[in-house]
């Protein structure tokens, strides 16, 4: 007998230690099986699981359960991410607490030592987080973007790019982050909004005959300057186009120009252009060929660019130096306050600099054409569709994509540079050497590059590289292309594409044929989680609550494509409950006998109740197919928490215990069978989501009755597949009567609060015979569950009795002798004018464009949940008011 619970705490880690060791996490290796593959969006080694992880991980892992089952050889292969910044920066980290040291004074080589040996002690913490959501990864293939393998495909492509010119040298701005003294990726880049000012400055014409006022956030940049702008159409400075300003403090002339960039509607219509720190700038300095003044070091210190009194200054020093000189000159014209957003780096909290470097870049505008191409003609799917449209306006707008990094955790980037500045660019130093023989005509020593490679050039391999490119593998010829990528979509520009760009260009085929992007997981309230708010909620923390199976259910029930989740405990409680609920009726099983009869055939089955149940069940399989293929993961969970809990465990349980107890032991026997046949159904169906308790219910269950055909665990057992022939429509009929007449009564009684004590007759008219002989056959089940006295056929209505109608047949429970008519009839009253008067306040502030425009999303959509629940419950009141105006 099952114990009276389950307790994830001690069950799951001994399921999952054997699935381990059963090795059913591997992909079959039956050569007829059809592939299905998924790779793993590599989390950062430095990573810990976060709520966002534990959704897409599941999603995956569900994916891959349930195709697993269905006979494939499904492999989801693992693996973790460098994560070049984040782990430098802590490993750094620990070396200033532990001996005030930093990476320099060790050095390159002993630093990057220390790191290999940080990830040695501490880089699988994810790793063995995920386990613990249940991850049937196959860890055997586990892959890290700095492995060999993937070091040597890396170095593969970053020199062929670069033999088809796809990749080189330019002088171009980037974000620089003077912390770490390196350029960063745009989503390393954090907008956050700050109280600042604009200083209008007022640059002198340089013959004296006026002036042109500018206003900057910014005033140590204009240190840089070389323009002043204006636009064509701006009749205030057409006269002045062509002329000069002498730039203050640097004393030098500066022309005035004509460009679409400046808004002549904002300010004084005139903007300085400093194109060596301003991304905007930037680009009307290449329009114009303006000489692009770089006034910052490595550590946003003013260099040598700059007047001699500045050089060396922080720049917010300068900024404050630079605005007291302006005043002292008198060409300070106003201070204006301002809230504006200012780019921080996501790691070091400091404020990015546009920064003019030399880099490395690839031409991704090249890579980006076969890249759309592959989406618009379908040979890669986004799901949600919509989500093509973001990866379509990136793609057909991207920029030269920067590579390097000034760090020394990653792939260092294979170019070495002879004594004159020529570069060999080669995958091992010996190639490049010979190079340089062969050029320089004698042995000659290089130096190599400094900079690693952006962590996203690796990562953007990861389908094919970690399938063993470029070597023609048997994994890499079974299981590439990928099937699907499930992902989210802030990453669609940063990963997807750059998989997209380098998997085609390196394969010749997509590298998935279908991109799912998951929702964003919010609190119940529906804001965005954040440490700032306290409102985060730690997976981890959960699964120790509820148990790894309610959060999964939870996060897979939730995942509709049109929205995000507002997670709640009392959620993730509430699945839990249906998990017990699903253990309870299995017990209740095994204390009714219930166990496989050999030979079983679920399509002889006579009882209508046995028939509706198995028509049921096949009904719910195909559904769950269907949605599973599509990634309709909210529909699969919803469709199974209908089946098991309402179907199954609500009504067929409670309408089969009269059979169950009864003497009939032909109809006994058969809904033993039957219900041993449907729970084994259920638990195949439910595995990929709620993988622990129901291999745990799978092998408490194995020894009663009949062998199953498959003896081992359930993770690998067949998928059901069960044909249309199941579903008995006269079966359907007769317990759908029998149902809706019970859920329909409970419905009177509810709403007019019969008290659950009183036991009126059901009373029946106008049925057809076969309804009559369906209701006089479960006259006890329908007498215990409606809790009525009985069920008595009637000519006509009595007075005093409540009238409803299921299918054609007419009820009616006399309930006046139970209840206050009067008092009734005025609390429903009072009840809906309450209601109208919330509706009313709802509804106008619904209605308030202004409120609709400011309240945060959140707010808004909480009060339209308020509004559709306040309808409901005013809708049910009036129906109940109704029926009360029947009596009289």
């Amino acid at each position: 007998m099952l114990d009276k619970t389950f307790d994830p705490k001690t069950a799951e880690p001994r399921l999952y230690d054997a699935w381990m060791t059963s090795g059913g996490f591997a992909p079959t290796d039956d050569p007829n099986a059809e592939p299905f593959s998924i790779v793993i969006p590599p989390p950062n080694v430095t990573g810990s699981l976060h709520i966002g992880h534990a959704l897409n991980n599941t999603l995956q892992d569900v994916l891959i359960r349930f195709e697993r089952m269905r006979g494939k050889a499904a492999l989801w292969l693992p693996g973790t991410d460098h994560a070049g910044i984040a782990t430098q920066m802590v490993v750094e980290r620990q070396l200033a607490e532990s001996g005030n040291q930093s990476r320099r004074d060790l050095g390159r080589e002993d630093f990057v030592a220390k790191v290999w040996e940080w990830k040695a002690k501490s880089g699988g913490t994810i790793v063995n987080q995920l386990k613990r959501l249940g991850a049937s990864c196959d860890w055997s293939r586990e892959r890290f973007t700095l492995d060999e393998g993937l070091s040597a495909a890396v170095r593969k492509v970053f020199v062929t790019l670069h033999k088809e010119k796809l990749i080189y040298r330019d002088k171009r701005l980037v974000n620089w982050d003077p912390q770490f003294q390196t350029a960063i990726s745009d989503l390393e880049v954090e907008q956050r909004e700050v109280d600042g000012f604009y200083w209008h400055f007022a640059y002198p014409l340089e013959d004296g005959s006026g002036e042109i006022v500018v206003a900057t956030t910014r005033p140590e940049t204009m240190l840089g300057d070389t323009a002043v702008a204006v636009h064509p159409d701006d009749e205030r400075y057409k006269a002045l186009v062509g002329r000069a300003v002498r730039l203050p403090i640097v004393n030098r002339p500066i022309p005035i120009i004509a460009d679409e960039y400046p808004d002549p509607e904002k300010g004084s219509g005139a903007v300085k252009i400093t194109p060596a720190h301003d991304f905007n700038d930037f680009a009307v300095g290449k329009r114009h060929s303006l000489p692009m003044i770089n006034i910052f070091d490595d550590f946003a210190r003013l260099n040598d660019n700059v007047p001699a009194e500045y050089r060396g200054l922080d720049r917010f020093a300068a900024r404050k130096k630079v605005v007291e000189e302006f005043e002292r000159l008198g060409l300070l014209r106003e201070i204006e306050k301002t809230r504006h957003t200012v780019p921080h780096g996501d790691r070091s909290g400091v404020v990015v600099e546009p920064y003019l470097t030399d880099q490395w870049y690839v031409a991704a505008d090249v890579l980006a054409k076969p890249a759309i191409k592959a989406v618009e003609e379908g040979a890669t799917v986004f799901q949600p569709k919509n989500w093509e449209k973001t990866y379509f306006e990136w793609m057909r707008n991207i920029q030269p994509w920067c590579v390097s990094r000034q760090l020394w955790w990653g792939h260092r980037i294979p170019a070495w540079y002879g004594p004159d500045g020529k570069v060999f660019v080669e995958e091992t130093e010996a190639q490049a050497k010979r190079q340089a023989e062969e050029h320089y005509g004698r042995p000659t020593e290089l130096r190599q590059d400094e900079d690693v490679l952006d962590t996203w050039f690796s990562s953007g391999l990861w389908p094919f590289s970690t399938l063993g490119w470029p070597e023609k593998t048997s994994d890499l010829a079974r299981f590439y292309p990928t099937h699907t990528l499930i992902t989210g979509f802030d990453i669609i520009f940063f990963w997807v594409a750059r998989m997209m760009m380098q998997g085609i260009h390196f394969t010749g085929e997509v590298p998935f044929k279908r991109v799912f992007i998951n929702a964003l997981v919010r609190d119940a309230s529906g804001a965005k989680m954040s440490k700032s708010k306290g409102n985060v909620m730690d997976p981890l923390e959960l699964v120790d609550d509820y148990g790894a199976d309610a959060l999964r259910f939870t996060l897979t029930a939730m995942s509709g494509q049109a929205r995000d989740i507002k997670l709640s405990r009392q959620r993730i409680e509430g699945y839990r409950n249906f998990g017990t609920k699903l253990w309870n009726a299995t017990r209740f099983c095994q204390m009714n006998g219930c166990a496989r009869a050999a030979g079983f055939d679920p399509a002889q089955v006579k009882a209508p109740l046995n028939r509706w149940i198995v028509g049921e069940t096949a009904r719910t399989a195909r559904a769950v197919t269907d949605a599973l293929a599509d990634c309709g993961f909210d529909e699969t969970a919803n469709g199974l928490y209908r089946f098991i809990w309402n179907q199954f465990c609500d009504w067929y349980v409670e309408l089969a215990k009269p059979l169950l107890t009864g003497d009939d032991a032909a109809a006994k026997a058969e809904t033993q069978a039957t219900a041993a046949w449907v729970l084994d159904v259920i638990l195949k169906l439910l595995h990929p989501v709620m993988p622990f308790i129901t291999e745990e219910l799978w092998g408490q269950t194995a020894d009663l009755g009949a062998p199953r055909a498959h003896q081992g665990q359930l993770m690998v057992a067949r998928w059901p597949q069960l044909g249309d022939d199941l579903i008995d429509p006269a079966a359907d009929a007769d317990i759908a009567l029998i149902i809706e007449t019970i859920s329909e009564g409970r419905s009177v009684r509810q709403g007019l609060n019969v008290p659950l004590s009183a036991k009126p007759p059901l009373l029946v008219l106008e049925a057809s015979d076969a309804q009559r002989a369906t209701l006089e056959a479960n006259a006890a089940q329908v007498a215990q569950l409606l809790r009525v006295s009985g069920v008595q056929a009637v000519d006509a209505i009595p007075p005093g009795a409540i009238p409803y109608v299921v299918a054609g047949a007419t009820f009616a429970l006399p309930v006046a002798e139970f209840i206050d008519l009067a008092a009734e009839r005025a609390r429903l009253t009072k009840e809906v004018a309450s209601l109208d008067g919330e509706i009313r306040k709802i509804a106008g502030k619904l209605g308030n464009a202004d409120f609709v425009a400011r309240a945060p999303e959140e707010v808004v959509e909480e009060n339209r949940e308020r509004l559709a629940e306040a309808q409901g419950a005013k809708a049910k009141l009036e129906e109940a008011l109704q029926r009360l105006g029947a009596v009289g």
